[in-house]
């Protein structure tokens, strides 16, 4: 499952990205936030515009917010 469609508060660890569907300066941003495989994250809030954008999502004790497409190209497993 990709990490945009994990249930709201589903703690769940990255297990792979998709770095080419992503701009090199993206990908570097998400990387310096820990969004990379091993990483620990739970699905906090969906944006409650037409797509659903931009997603909450909770690293460790840090919250960032996350375009769909980003969280797209995430795989994640549930813990």
């Amino acid at each position: 499952m990709t990490l945009d469609l994990l249930p709201i508060g589903q703690r769940a660890v990255v297990t792979a990205v998709d770095w080419a569907t992503l701009a090199p300066d993206e990908a570097h941003r998400l990387q310096a936030l820990g969004l990379d495989v091993g990483a620990r994250v739970a699905l906090a809030h969906r944006g409650v515009m037409g797509g659903s954008d931009p997603l909450a999502v909770t690293i460790g004790r840090m919250t960032v917010a996350l375009r769909r497409n980003h969280a797209r190209a995430m795989t994640v497993g549930t813990v």
